[in-house]
Formats: C-alpha cells, structure tokens, sequence
C-alpha cells in the first residue's frame, strides 16, 4: 500500500473515526480544515474547538479553519500543502473547483447516506424520518454539484428500532472510517461508479419547527420524529410554561384525542395510537428517565398538551 498525503477537512464528532484511522494506517495527514471555534462552555463566553480539531491537536496535526475557501490565498495555501488526496467528512464548507482540482487523486467525501438517496446536510435525520429500513456510507468522488459525484464505495447498515440519531451517526462514523481506509489502500481497485439518476432524495438542513411533536401523526411517525432528534436537538411539547424534550419513548396501547395524557405514566395519544415517554429532558435540566421527572413534575391523565 502506497501511503498518501492527505488532507482532512471535517468539523463534528462524525470525521473523528476517520481522521484517527488514516493516521493509524500510516498515511501522513499534512494538515486538517475545520470550522473556526464556536462560542460556547459556560454561558458560551469560550471559544470551543470542533471535536476534530481537538483529535488533531491530540495527535499533533496542524490545524487551519478558514472562514472561506473562495480567496486566492487560501487556495493557494490549500494547493501548497501538495496533497495527494483531501478526505471530507462532514466539513461544513461549500468546496470552490480550484480546492476540488487542487490534491493530485482530488477529493473524497464520506457521506452518511446510500447515494443518490439523501444527498444533502441532514441524510441521518431525514433516513429515520422517513422510516427507511436501511442507511449507510459513501465513499464520493466529489465534484460541483451537490453529492452528485460518482460513488468508489458503498457500505449499508440497517436501521433498528432502537436506533437514533446519535447511535446511527456513531455507527456511521465507524464504518465511513473503515471504508475510507479501505479505499485508499488500493484506489484503483475501487473504481468511481456514477450515481443512478433514479431515486435522488434530498437531505434538507433541519428546521427548529421540526422538532415540535406533531401529536397529531400516527404514533410511529412520532416515534420517528422522537429518534431523529435524539440526542440533539430533542423532539419537545410545552407543557405548563416548560419545554420538555421526549429522547426516547415507545409504542403503547390506547387511543385518545391526539395529544391527550392516557394516564398517570405519560401514555400520550396521538393521531392514532399512543406513545410513551421512557427518557426526558426539562430545560436547564439533565436527562432523566420518566418517572422521576413525573415525581417533581405530574402531568396526570386527562391533561392536554400542545
């Protein structure tokens, strides 16, 4: 295997598996691109590092977060690092054709969806939303359009009942890892196929109106909702001047008014169906399973939320 100077451009926890498997595989990353820090820490007065740019630190990679890509300069900063191969996950940046020419194998793309469907930002979200049975990575040859590039390798992974947002990211962070490994460990025994031009779904950017429970869908679309927004943002009601986000729930018996408290455990119907809350969290507050919220906070049978 030929080792390769990478470039790696990634922001959230999702581009760690990968950056530290390619070091790990011997190749030489010259630099990482990240978002700049965040404000954030307590009461977000500190600068907070992406979690790719703490790894790289960790790992004694240079680290460069441009606001922008478009200038002459930082393109050719970019072009001066003489990469092989740039390997983005995740990154956050729309990526101008000079960056896209710039590495001599040009730039991969992890992209945490079965291409062509759910080309965009939010492809876990909107794979759980839609109740799709199965989800994976590709591995892209990336080029103008939007996840339009031609596809090196693909990898599926079910999506289980029990899975949210955050568990399937993680799962995908660890295969998108290894196949990106794989792929530069022999790239021309992994030819770039074209997308089918049948199929193309779209990955929206998430909306904050998105993740206000809609009582009035079947409870297995609201359970859907529940594990798409879980860990983060949270799918929430308001209930008595507080915000209360559901992170995980279940399907129940019982049928009501969409909305409506079924009894004193937080059985709450919907368009038809019930859920129940097994794990919830008030603002200000840590998560909590249920009962312990309802000891200091009862949201008794017959009560409506909205």
């Amino acid at each position: 295997m030929a080792k390769l100077r990478i470039i790696v451009m990634g922001t959230p926890a999702f581009a760690v598996p990968a950056l530290r498997a390619l070091v790990a595989a011997g190749h030489e990353v010259g630099a990482v691109y990240t978002q700049p820090p965040r404000p954030g820490g307590r009461r977000g007065r500190e600068l907070t590092p992406s979690p790719v740019q703490r790894a790289a630190e960790e790992l004694g990679i240079a680290v460069r977060h441009p606001a922008s890509l478009k200038s002459g300069d930082a393109q050719a900063e970019f072009a001066a690092l003489g990469a092989d191969v740039a390997v983005v996950a995740a990154y956050g940046l729309i990526l101008p054709q000079a960056i896209l020419a710039a590495p001599r194998r040009g730039c991969l793309n992890i992209h945490a969806s079965l291409l062509p469907r759910w080309r965009g930002a939010a492809p876990v979200q909107r794979a759980i939303l839609a109740g799709d049975a199965e989800t994976g990575v590709c591995i892209m040859r990336m080029e103008a359009g939007l996840d339009t590039g031609p596809v090196l390798l693909r990898r599926a992974t079910a999506i289980g009942p029990d899975d949210n947002a955050g568990t399937l990211t993680d799962r995908l962070a660890t295969i998108g890892a290894e196949a990106i490994v794989a792929v530069l460990d022999d790239i021309a025994a992994h030819p770039a196929v074209p997308q089918a031009s049948e199929g193309v779904t779209y990955a929206g950017k998430l909306d904050k109106r998105e993740t206000l429970i809609d009582w009035t869908a079947p409870a297995p679309q609201v359970l859907r909702q529940i594990r798409a927004f879980a860990p983060a943002p949270g799918a929430w009601f308001a209930h008595d001047g507080a915000r209360i986000k559901v992170l995980a729930a279940e399907q129940a018996a019982g049928d009501g008014t969409p909305g409506l408290a079924l009894d004193d455990g937080f059985t709450i119907a919907c368009g038809s169906g019930a859920i129940r809350a097994i794990t919830v969290q008030r603002a200000g507050k840590p998560a909590m399973p249920v009962a312990a919220m309802l000891r200091g906070f009862p949201i008794p049978a017959g009560t409506k939320l909205s």
